[in-house]
């Protein structure tokens, strides 16, 4: 069991701005502590020669490769559009200067 009092609890709790009741602090504690003995558990596994990883699985790149491929031309996007100025869509002025 780690060593953790009461007090630890309710300092974590002041620092995390969280209102915790008597009974609240005692159940945390218990809480608190098992996870903590958890953590010591899993820091005793022999790690020697085990290379560091980002990943438990091998991840591949799901992207596909970056094609040129044919596109609209201006005024084929435009041919659409309400209203058009200097090739580009023409939208009402949401924002003001100041």
């Amino acid at each position: 069991m780690s060593e953790l009092r009461r007090e630890n609890i309710a300092h974590l709790a002041m620092l995390a701005r969280i209102d915790l009741s008597e009974s609240d602090l005692d159940a945390m504690l218990g809480e608190v502590s098992a996870i903590l003995d958890a953590v010591a558990a899993v820091q005793q596994a022999p790690i020697d020669g085990v290379a560091p990883m980002s990943h438990p699985m091998p991840l591949t790149n799901v992207f596909r490769d970056d094609v040129v491929a044919p596109g609209l031309t201006a005024e084929e996007a435009l041919s659409g559009a309400p209203e058009e100025e200097q090739q580009r869509f023409l939208v009402p002025r949401i924002l003001t200067e100041d």
